[in-house]
């Protein structure tokens, strides 16, 4: 089956649409409520209608007041799958919208075969916490997917597996977009599923050479672009979070310095640009009119990794997904498929020697080196860098935690923090008598 037309919900900035640009998709709509984003897809894209809450869409697509669609891609909200949102999974408003995607999958389906049309591929991007959700919300995503009446009950769900199921079939994989081009360490879930027909394990998965071993490249900490010196101190970032723009100072990323930059002896954090690079965004996407930086670095954040979704989309295109590169009779496949009622399933780890030269871990076949000099921009704006002032609260905060922090980072920010005026040292320490007079 080709896909040619989309329909995005939770759509955040819209990846999917700068991802697949070259895919000749057309997007029917797309769905998202939140201010800002939605703000950058009317611009971005005007004539794509935005239907807003996610939870009116079946209705719309039964009145016929929207278009069914061959493709339907979504990330409902992860929050209640990661530790900031307290692993509250199907007890949490926001998880639920993970089964209100399926109502909308549902609904197109039904209207698709009214038409005779295949069943709906289905895309969905999500943190790799929602594998060991308490609530089992993967479960409950996935039985419901491929058709089984009873959810099937996984304490922790593999990083990949397929499940063929009476009504459709489903596969899934972590990958790391670091891997794709971008310096950024980004674990993500990704799952793929459609009709009886459609075998999305051959999208998601890869025919791989024999004991293909990746041996990574050093990139360089330190170096000089258009006449500035840089220094960064790790070659990829950690995961670019959501509250990046408010939080930057009390995260992890904070003390091992993977979101920092040295720039002409100065230290500051990553600019919106490079953010936006890091994604693999077009620089300036997110800068819109009236475009705060707090604004942009949260719609970034929460976004999805371009050049991953680019290479799904490339595979899905040329990839036969007719027949399973799965074959049957293999002893070790057999060992990890489970029967379930009128359907299986297959949990895969990156551990088993699958003996099948097929590569379902979080590395690709073919790797893009990337490095965080790419990214670099050399006209950061002056109120991302630190202040000796917020070099020194840093300092105090990783001492009062007694956190370990990245030796050169706490070399750096001892530097920069020793230019501290008297009067600011006088005045921190009135701070510090105070609060200790207050125990």
């Amino acid at each position: 089956m080709k896909v040619r037309t989309v329909g995005s919900v939770c759509s955040g900035i819209e990846a999917a649409s700068v991802a697949w640009k070259d895919n000749n998709y057309k997007f029917n709509w797309f769905s998202e409520i939140a201010d800002f984003p939605s703000q950058v897809l009317k611009i971005k894209y005007p004539e794509i209608p935005n239907l807003g809450d996610m939870t009116k869409i079946p209705k719309l697509i039964k009145s016929r007041k929207v278009e069914d669609c061959d493709l339907i891609c979504g990330g409902t909200p992860c929050q209640a799958f990661s530790v900031a949102g307290w692993k509250k999974g199907l007890k949490d408003d926001r998880g639920n919208l993970t089964l209100k995607f399926v109502d909308i999958i549902e609904m197109n389906d039904l209207i698709r075969e009214k038409k005779n049309k295949n069943r709906t591929i289905i895309f969905w991007e999500n943190v790799e916490g929602v594998l060991i959700d308490k609530t089992n919300a993967f479960g409950c995503l996935v039985s419901s997917l491929a058709g089984f009446e009873d959810v099937i009950q996984q304490k922790k769900w593999s990083n990949a597996g397929v499940i063929k199921g009476p009504k459709r079939n489903v596969a899934w994989r972590v990958l790391d977009a670091k891997y794709f081009g971008v310096p950024q360490q980004r674990r993500r879930l990704y799952l793929l599923a459609g009709g009886k027909d459609f075998c999305p394990e051959n999208v998601l998965f890869e025919k791989s050479l024999k004991n293909k071993v990746y041996h990574k490249m050093t990139k360089p900490l330190k170096f000089e672009k258009d006449e500035h010196k840089f220094e960064v101190f790790r070659e990829y970032t950690d995961c670019l979070y959501a509250a990046y723009g408010t939080k930057w100072n009390g995260n992890a990323a904070a003390y091992n310095g993977s979101l920092y930059v040295v720039q002409d002896s100065k230290i500051r954090r990553l600019s919106p640009i490079e953010c936006e690079r890091l994604m693999g965004f077009p620089d300036d996407y997110t800068n819109i009119n009236g475009a705060s930086f707090t604004k942009r670095y949260q719609a970034i954040g929460n976004s999805w990794a371009v050049p991953v979704i680019k290479w799904i989309g490339e595979r899905l295109e040329k990839v036969d997904t007719n027949k399973s590169i799965f074959q049957n009779g293999n002893r070790i496949l057999e060992d990890c498929t489970n029967k379930y009622k009128d359907g299986e399933f297959i949990c895969l780890d990156n551990q088993i020697d699958d003996g099948l030269n097929i590569n379902w871990s979080e590395i690709p076949d073919n790797i893009q080196e990337s490095n965080l000099e790419n990214i670099i921009s050399t006209d950061a704006p002056q109120n991302i860098y630190i202040s000796p002032v917020g070099c020194n609260g840093i300092l105090r905060r990783k001492n009062e935690k007694n956190v370990n922090m990245n030796q050169r980072l706490e070399i750096v920010m001892k530097n920069i923090s020793a230019q501290m005026s008297f009067e600011e040292i006088e005045k921190i320490s009135r701070r510090q008598k105070r609060a200790t007079s207050n125990l």
